[in-house]
């Protein structure tokens, strides 16, 4: 009897483990877990809501050994919108690179002549946001002031426009909400 109740909880630990697992890849970015639960929260996301923001990212990361340090939390908010139920056309997010940290938009080829020869250590984590919805901007002026080849030195997934203030203008008077800068 003793080890058919033993049996049994391995096997509803095994069952819980895998729905835990099986969430996480569902999650629009795989690798990177939602916020953590807490029931009857305040200020949760609703589904119903579109969800409107802009993160003005402008410091730069002297750790070439891993992503830039706001990439992650901006997964896991991604994957939190998404846990609540809101649809990717409600999640409207949109990343605005410059000064400091324009550089992660530079393919390695680029990114190595800024950075002593290392590879950019956040191609991956952009292609994934990217691949779940969101969108990337790099300051136009900035690449120009780097004498880039937009072409050439920016990751495909990133978009080179004319200057981070007016995109970040044009985004506030679209209605996003901007977090950081």
């Amino acid at each position: 009897m003793k080890n058919k109740l033993t049996l049994a909880a391995i096997a509803a630990l095994a069952m819980a483990m895998a729905s835990v697992a099986g969430a996480e890849e569902a999650l629009p970015i795989p690798g990177y877990p939602a916020a953590r639960d807490l029931p009857g929260a305040p200020n949760s996301p609703d589904p119903n809501v579109e969800y409107k923001v802009v993160f003005d990212l402008v410091v730069e990361d002297e750790n070439l050994d891993d992503p830039y340090p706001m990439l992650r939390p901006l997964a896991i908010y991604v994957n939190t919108l998404a846990k609540f139920g809101v649809p990717r056309e409600n999640r409207k997010i949109a990343v605005v690179l410059h000064q400091g940290s324009g550089t992660i938009a530079l393919k390695d080829e680029a990114f190595g002549r800024f950075h002593d020869g290392h590879d950019n250590p956040n191609k991956e984590m952009i292609r994934l946001l990217h691949d779940a919805g969101v969108s990337f901007h790099v300051c136009g002026q900035g690449v120009l002031a780097r004498e880039l080849d937009p072409e050439k030195d920016i990751l495909p997934e990133i978009q080179v426009d004319y200057w981070a203030l007016t995109t970040l203008v044009e985004l506030q008077r679209q209605g996003y909400v901007k977090i950081g800068g």
